[in-house]
């Protein structure tokens, strides 16, 4: 059986090891390159990466397969994946590459890719590269000497996205006399996240911005949220905002100290949209993952949910054929089509800020809107991956689970894309039902599937 390239979400996985290794990379930049070049014309490939320390082994790999494919290489550093997002298309590149592992430990890294539009490729175009790059008998379409690719860094690429998301909050309006904790992670929003807010008039209180290339993600940033609640109120903040490794991702915290996670930053960006009549058809699309009360929430205001598969493409694809605006994840991806073709955390705290003004109103009170159901998610290894619906043992322990939560709970199993685990979940409106139906769950599930 041949090897899996991509995964829910690009490349991913540890560095040096299948399938992030250079001469792997190496060849995903010729086919890549090769895949995109469309005639003699000379082609743009805009690449961005966050602060591992195997980044500078993947840009460079990238760089040669790029460049050797026929393509012009612009290098941009360390920026966010939503900022490579809006920069391709606004430099007019024919691909854009993201070098990170979002929310992992500097160990692992990734690669993700970005069209002309700045949207992430569908799971049958990252296909068709992937065979490329593992066919052991490809026939490179090698340009001649005076067509191979040229490499350049570009500088001013920070203030171009500084700028675009500075825009998002009108000119009328400032943020002069609030107090903001941000957190980056050590990642790659570490010098323009400051700078925005600070541009936008906030007070801001910095932690996660002295990246090593080892420190990413470590006990920081979105992934430990409990560190900058301690900081809003220890500086007594109007909010915090915590940042993953590549800046698509936004746990918020109020004035109290009190995590938000991505669904009730949705409730809140909602109801502020159905207010202002601004929301077609009302629909919010997000994952089989976000809190069943999210989906109460929507009904309640005369509106829906529509769920897709975990992983945030799949949301920005399902966004983009019913004709939504507003979407995300329960871990933090939020995604305003209007605005932005990917998620993007330093534009989602924007949005917070903005509504929290034209409000006047703090976090606490807007985050009311929605009180989470009771979720409990267990991770279980296993030896194998067999579909749950074909084995009969779990199918009855769903289904009596099912049962005895009714209508105001759901169970939820699903294989991890990148390890040997099972995900289970239930939700529900009695915690303790929750828990005990999880458990048992979560063992039916490792005992049927050790063999």
């Amino acid at each position: 059986m041949r090897k899996k390239l991509f995964g829910t979400d690009g490349l991913r996985g540890q560095a040096n090891i299948f399938p992030m290794l250079p001469e792997i990379v190496l060849r995903l930049g010729l086919a890549a390159g090769q895949y995109f070049r469309n005639g003699h014309r000379r082609h743009r490939v805009l690449i961005g990466k966050d602060t591992r320390l195997s980044g500078y082994v993947f840009e460079n790999a990238l760089t040669s397969g790029f460049c050797a494919s026929g393509m012009d290489v612009f290098l941009v550093g360390p920026m966010p994946t939503p900022a490579i997002s809006f920069l391709t298309k606004n430099m007019r590149a024919d691909l854009g590459v993201v070098i990170s592992a979002s929310h992992n430990p500097f160990m692992d890294n990734g690669i993700k890719f970005f069209d002309h539009m700045g949207f992430k490729l569908s799971d049958q175009v990252e296909e068709e590269i992937s065979e490329l790059v593992l066919s052991p008998d490809i026939n490179w379409q090698h340009p001649e000497p005076e067509e191979i690719g040229r490499a350049r860094k570009i500088v001013d690429s920070p203030g171009r996205y500084i700028v675009h998301l500075k825009n998002s909050l009108p000119n009328t309006m400032s943020l002069q006399g609030l107090k903001v904790v941000i957190d980056c992670a050590h990642g790659a929003t570490y010098r323009v996240a400051p700078l925005i807010f600070e541009e936008l008039g906030a007070k801001v209180i910095q932690a996660g911005v002295e990246p090593d290339g080892l420190n990413i993600n470590k006990k920081c940033g979105s992934l430990y949220p409990e560190i900058a609640a301690q900081m809003v109120l220890e500086h007594g903040a109007d909010i915090g905002l915590t940042l993953d490794g590549d800046g698509d991702r936004l746990i918020a915290i109020d004035e109290n100290g009190v995590i938000l996670d991505g669904d009730q930053i949705m409730a809140i960006c909602a109801r502020d949209l159905i207010e202002k009549d601004n929301f077609p058809g009302r629909l919010l699309v997000s994952t089989v993952m976000s809190n069943m009360a999210l989906e109460v929430f929507m009904k309640e205001n005369g509106g829906s949910l529509l769920r897709t598969k975990v992983g945030d493409r799949y949301v920005v694809e399902a966004m983009r054929e019913k004709g939504a605006i507003l979407g995300g994840e329960q871990s933090g991806h939020l995604i305003f089509l209007d605005y932005a073709t990917t998620g993007d955390g330093i534009l989602a705290g924007i949005k917070l800020l903005k509504i929290m003004l034209e409000k006047n109103r703090p976090l606490s009170e807007l985050s009311r809107l929605l009180q989470p159901f009771p979720q409990r998610l267990i991770n279980v290894h296993v030896e194998k991956k067999q579909p749950f619906s074909e084995v009969l043992t779990i199918q009855k322990a769903v289904q009596d689970a099912e049962q005895k939560l009714g209508k105001t709970g759901r169970v939820l199993l699903r294989y991890s894309g990148t390890e040997p685990v099972a995900r289970v979940m239930v939700e529900g409106e009695n915690e303790t039902l929750v828990e005990d139906l999880v458990i048992q769950l979560a063992r039916e599930v490792e005992e049927s599937l050790r063999n």
